[in-house]
């Protein structure tokens, strides 16, 4: 994954734009917990309050006191700074803090969260490390991606045994604002969606920003190399979610042999594009892989 801007967190009571609105909000009011109040947390929390969860029933432990300003004044939570006896009362906990930070944000919450369906959005942090941590076998991984900020995002998801249906469409539920969810069956595979969802973003936009380079260097100025190649990711995208037809058959179906598109992919396969594309995304599974290994240590 790679480090993104800070998103404007959307208002309490406004649906962002590109997000869609949700059904009103039908679980049980036990609190909804977040430790760590970032980007991703303001994302779900814009949507627990669009789908009818009143902000007083969401709580949130963030140590930055920017940060959590930040949140009062735009969702209208209970923001703490650090641990409190309130958070027995959740019954749902979303760890959103950098994984990095994982363990010593789980200490002081240990003893007041192992009754909880524990839900992470954290890279890397295996489900055993968050049983170990929080005392709960009820875990749910989640392994989002950027476009979550904007209601476009689409988030893997692995289960414990330990996880009701129940559980589970309250999770799905919670990340319905962020767009779309798939669940896997093992564990392992939340590795590979990293490299593919997690990570794919910043690949979409490195594709952007070549063909950006390209429009400079064939004399079209910057804002017109970003608006042509931003639509035409953009379009080309909703076109293949719509057609029934693969990928592959749509490029088949906008290259004539000997034409402009056929030289371009000539010249891509030329380079082997394509393998070193496979091998870019095999090399960010192989580290997600790692990541799990380190921090899942005792």
């Amino acid at each position: 994954m790679i480090a993104t801007k800070p998103a404007r967190l959307p208002r309490a009571g406004r649906v962002p734009a590109g997000r869609p609105r949700c059904a009103a909000y039908t679980f049980r009011m036990s609190t909804v917990a977040f430790i760590g109040g970032g980007n991703m947390a303001g994302a779900l929390i814009g949507g627990l309050l669009q789908s009818g969860r009143p902000a007083s029933s969401i709580l949130v432990v963030e140590p930055v006191e920017a940060q959590r300003v930040k949140l009062l004044q735009t969702f209208g939570v209970v923001a703490l700074p650090a641990a409190a006896p309130a958070l027995s009362q959740a019954g749902i906990v979303v760890w959103a803090v950098k994984p990095q930070l994982f363990k010593e944000a789980a200490a002081p919450c240990a003893g007041r969260v192992s009754q909880a369906l524990q839900l992470s959005v954290m890279a890397g942090i295996p489900s055993e490390a968050i049983v170990r941590a929080t005392g709960s076998e009820a875990v749910v991984r989640a392994m989002p991606n950027t476009p979550a900020l904007i209601g476009q995002g689409i988030a893997g998801l692995y289960a414990r045994p330990a996880v009701t249906e129940a559980q589970k469409a309250e999770v799905q539920a919670l990340l319905a604002p962020t767009g779309r969810t798939l669940w896997v069956q093992q564990e392992a595979d939340l590795d590979a969606v990293t490299a593919l969802s997690g990570s794919g973003p910043a690949y979409v936009f490195y594709v952007v920003e070549a063909m950006m380079a390209a429009a400079e260097k064939m004399g079209l100025s910057t804002e017109q190399g970003r608006e042509l190649a931003l639509a035409t990711v953009a379009g080309a995208a909703a076109l293949a979610q719509q057609s029934d037809e693969s990928p592959a058959v749509l490029r088949e179906r906008v290259t004539s042999k000997g034409g402009t598109t056929y030289a371009a992919l000539t010249s891509l396969e030329k380079d082997g594009v394509r393998d070193a594309f496979v091998r870019a995304l095999q090399a960010a599974q192989a580290r997600a892989r790692e990541l799990g290994d380190e921090f899942g240590k005792a």
